[in-house]
């Protein structure tokens, strides 16, 4: 029968083993692991054990198969109280699972249960300097149990009798402060002994005193002091409960160590000024004074319910280089983002000084387009010993270091880059046939890594590194399937609603909001975060408890949109970032692309009206869901009369115009999308291959290309490596995902533009496609509770398998094409089902276990042009090896004409490689007729493939 065990067993959203949840009533999940066949659970048991209550237990049955946000059957926990849960399960073939048990704790789950307050530095100190905040405890005796619970208004880091207090870097992360502060539980039993004990804080201003926004406009957009608020409570044996929190009773001082600290300038310390003791109660009693009450209210304080940021890796030099101009400058072998290490021995008072840069330009790190973030960390040495020194409260993005004045011989294992990140667990991977196409889905990996930092943002490195909505609106899909971000991104939808609920009902351009230019505009696809985000979270992890909590949000931005439509639904005014980066659109002007931005604004108004029917109808509003649903209709049934011709053309015609059409649902009888899809492929190929899309279309136009039928324009697309393409950045050394497609331009110099990012994720989004196209492993039903299994084949790879840690287990789907044979493999998890469609139909449905179908294939044949100048230029881009030829002869002999086919060239049915090369030089012609007859003479000589 198979052994089964119920496993990843969890109370909330966390994946991170914290014992802490953040309700009274917090959400049950679990999975079962089993090798037996077909297994599916018929039923489960939970049982809790009050702790508190002298272990008295209770239970509560639970029939059927469900076990994600299995809601919460026992009374609501308060707070501080402990249970312990436990989670058994029984299949439908009897097989029973052996249960889990987890141990549970409520934090402060009530405004009356603090009785600290918050202090910051006295008046007079500057809002954003460094502090350091003590008290001193007596104990009687051993406690049995002691937590604290603390946050700022800023970034801190607690100490405990000189020990480091948890693991979390940043903390307590950024929110929207004038609502929603976090705190951290942390469990310090084992730091506290009997007599004195201290209690110390650092803390600087970080999100909290920055200074926003751009071109010389950068403020503040929080008031007051950086602050903390910290409470101790410990339990003796005999259940006495001591509580110790922030006062004027704390001690505090500007801290001279610690002597400046910004996310974006980078952080100063002078170790000669630091006590190492000033956290004990050994520390030295001079310069420290009252701390200054606050009047904050505790109503905005609420418990961290995901995962914080954390040093996730650490990696080693690859190279040490000296650049031109003499400096010293380290190489990590990939951009990153976190702060480095150093192990450095010297006299007393000297300064080394780090500075960092994603990429170097004429052998010397490139700063310009980190515009006013210096993102430079100095350490002035105490002298003697070897020192160690990390930075506390910043982070960088960076692949290069420039160590300036480090004293005596520089030795690499000296410098340790630590990466830091939001703890999340990784869940989807991909390997296929093209080893560009792996690597670049790790630098989108890499990219989402390092900009989920407490907040999804768009870069690292500059003066921004601020949670852009369309960035995410974009990759939502992708980020769900590379790791578990439900508790992060649920944690960042709630920021959303109140910066929109502040806002009037319009969502901000970014969130936390925090710009004064973003205060009222309603701004499609980036405001459409507000609905896409929570739909993408409950089709890939099954919460409709998320739906809910979201659906007033989701209302508020539709009816948002509503305003600015027409009386016949369709969005035609006000300013909007349209397709963002077309690589079509001017250098300095990014949204004017091909796609018109009234025809992006009313396709997304489509498709937030649609999702918020199809929420209200999951959440049992049958009247919202119909009133919306007809609104819906009303936006598509314009936009086709508008937009699109009864012949399958659109008034835009940008590649981008007609993926929203098609993925979207917009258009949907067969005919019509059958010809928007070739005139599709026409646009594309007439690009040359290379892509034409932006923010906008870049997620969706595989997805476009695909569902048309139009494979091979999709394989052109996806495998190109000339610049503007996907696998472009990948040839030239990147390993992490650029802003602009061009970042780096071919002569190895740095976009001159100043917003230039060498990691931003957004035009990763079509990791996404790779998993559920390319593989063919998609949710059918929210949270993977049913699968689908269908691959798409492209021409070019003969390989390609999609792992993912999904909610009840893992699951893969693989294909090979090897001896006109195409295999499919899949595995299903237990409690599931999967609906299976290859390229010759539907399959029965697959139950959980391995699985594999093995069908004939047969390659196309590879297209044949005219070897001389009259070949259509249609043709000719379609042959790769014919187009290649005539590069390869142009750059020889004409190279301004060779960099014509780098995109100049409009690859139109109809045109001719004569016309394309009118007025050139008799010498280049010759060398490209000869070049093609050559291909021409290898391609017929007897025995040659064809």
């Amino acid at each position: 029968m198979g052994h089964a065990v119920v496993s990843d067993l969890r109370v909330g959203r966390r994946r991170d083993g914290a014992p802490w949840t953040d309700r009274p009533d917090p959400a049950v999940s679990w999975r079962t692991d089993t090798s037996a066949p077909g297994w599916r659970q018929a039923s489960a048991r939970i049982t809790v054990t009050w702790l508190d209550e002298d272990g008295r237990t209770e239970s509560a049955d639970h029939e059927g198969d469900d076990c994600l946000f299995v809601r919460w059957p026992f009374r609501p926990l308060r707070s501080r109280e402990r249970v312990r849960l436990e989670v058994s399960a029984t299949g439908h073939d009897g097989v029973r699972a052996e249960g889990a048990t987890i141990t549970v704790e409520a934090p402060l789950l009530d405004e009356a249960d603090w009785t600290a307050r918050w202090v910051s530095l006295p008046d007079g100190t500057p809002d954003d300097a460094p502090g350091q905040f003590r008290h001193g405890l007596f104990l009687e005796e051993k406690v049995v149990r002691a937590r604290l619970y603390v946050t700022a208004l800023g970034v801190y880091e607690a100490e405990l009798n000189g020990t480091r207090v948890g693991s979390e870097v940043l903390a307590p992360g950024w929110t929207s402060y004038p609502d929603r502060v976090l705190y951290q539980t942390h469990d310090v039993t084992d730091l506290l002994r009997p007599g004195h004990n201290t209690l110390g804080v650092w803390l600087a201003g970080g999100w909290f005193t920055e200074r926003y926004g751009f071109f010389g406009r950068a403020r503040r957009a929080y008031e007051g002091r950086a602050a903390i608020l910290a409470q101790i409570e410990v339990t003796y044996d005999d259940g006495r409960r001591v509580v110790a929190g922030t006062s004027s009773g704390w001690s505090c001082r500007p801290s001279d160590a610690l002597s400046a600290s910004g996310i974006y300038a980078g952080e100063s310390f002078d170790a000669r000024n630091c006590d190492p003791a000033w956290s004990t109660p050994s520390g030295a009693e001079d310069g420290w004074r009252p701390a200054a009450v606050l009047d904050v209210p505790r109503r905005v304080l609420c418990p961290a319910g995901h995962e914080p940021v954390r040093r996730v890796e650490e990696i080693a030099p690859i190279a040490v280089l000296t650049s031109p101009s003499g400096r010293t400058v380290v190489d990590f072998g990939q951009n990153i983002v976190g702060r480095v290490r150093i192990r450095v021995e010297g006299p007393r008072g000297h300064t080394v000084t780090l500075r960092h840069a994603e990429v170097l330009e004429n052998g010397e790190p490139a700063t310009r387009q980190l515009r006013r973030a210096y993102s430079v960390d100095t350490y002035t040495l105490r002298g003697g010993d070897a020192e160690e020194w990390e930075p506390r409260f910043t982070f960088h993005g960076f692949r290069y270091l420039q160590v300036d004045d480090w004293p005596g011989t520089f030795d690499p294992s000296a410098v340790t880059a630590v990466v830091c990140s939001s703890d999340l667990l990784r869940t989807g991977r991909l390997t296929t046939s093209e080893p560009l196409l792996d690597r670049f889905h790790e630098n989108v990996v890499r990219s989402m890594r390092g900009n989920f930092l407490s907040i999804p943002t768009d870069c690292p490195q500059r003066d921004e590194r601020l949670g852009w909505t369309g960035d995410l609106q974009v990759f939502v899909g992708t980020a769900a399937t590379l790791f578990d971000c439900d508790a992060f991104l649920a944690s960042w939808l709630g920021d959303l609603a109140l910066e929109q609920a502040r806002n009037g009902g319009v969502t901000p351009i970014v969130v936390p909001s925090v710009m004064p230019e973003d205060t009222g505009g309603v701004v499609a696809a980036w405001g459409d975060a507000t609905t896409v985000v929570p739909w993408t979270l409950y089709e890939r992890c099954g919460d409709t408890g998320l739906l809910s909590r979201q659906f007033p949000s989701m209302r508020a931005w539709a009816e948002a949109e509503l305003a600015c439509a027409d009386s016949d639904g369709l969005w035609t005014c006000g300013y909007q970032l349209g397709d963002w980066l077309d690589p079509k659109a001017p250098a300095d002007r990014p949204r004017e692309g091909r796609t018109h931005p009234s025809l992006v604004a009313s396709a997304y108004l489509y498709r937030s009206l649609d999702i918020v029917a199809r929420t209200a109808r999951i959440l049992g509003q049958p009247a919202l869901a119909d009133h919306y649903a007809a609104l819906a209709e009303r936006t598509r049934l314009s936009f086709l009369e508008t937009y699109v011709t009864p012949r399958g053309r659109m008034v835009s015609e940008g590649p981008t115009t007609y993926a929203l059409a098609l993925v979207f649902d917009i258009a949907r009888t067969t005919e019509l999308r059958a010809a928007l899809g070739r005139r599709l492929a026409e646009i594309v190929r007439e690009d040359g291959y290379r892509i034409g899309t932006g923010f906008v279309g870049t997620p969706l136009i595989m997805d476009a290309l695909c569902v048309a039928g139009q494979l091979d324009a999709a394989a052109r697309l996806l495998l190109q490596t000339e610049a503007p393409s996907w696998l472009y950045p990948v040839t030239v050394g990147a390993t992490t995902v650029w802003e602009r497609w061009d970042a780096l331009l071919p002569d190895g110099s740095v976009n001159p533009h100043e917003m230039t990012s060498f990691n931003h994720y957004a035009f990763g989004a079509v990791v996404d496609w790779l998993h559920r196209g390319l593989a063919g492993l998609a949710p059918a039903e929210p949270g993977y509770r049913r699968l689908r299994i269908a691959p798409t084949v492209l021409p070019g790879l003969t390989h390609a398998r999609s792992e993912q840690l999904t909610p009840y287990g893992t699951a893969s789907v693989e294909w090979t094409v090897k001896d006109d044979t195409l295999t499919v493999s899949a595995l299903v998890p237990p409690n599931t089902t999967a609906e299976v469609v290859l390229h010759d139909g539907p399959r029965p449905d697959a139950g959980p276990g391995r699985h594999s179908w093995a069908l004939p294939w047969r390659r196309a044949a590879r297209p044949v042009v005219r070897h001389d100048l009259d070949a259509d230029l249609a043709d000719l881009v379609d042959d790769s090896e014919a187009l290649g030829a005539v590069r390869a002869a142009l750059e020889e002999h004409a190279p301004a004409r060779a960099r014509a086919f780098d995109g100049a060239v409009r690859y139109e049915a109809g045109s001719t490689l004569r016309t394309a090369l009118l007025f050139a030089e008799p010498t280049a012609l010759a060398a490209v007729e000869r070049a093609l007859a050559d291909l021409h003479h290898r391609r017929t000589r007897p025995g040659t493939a064809r």
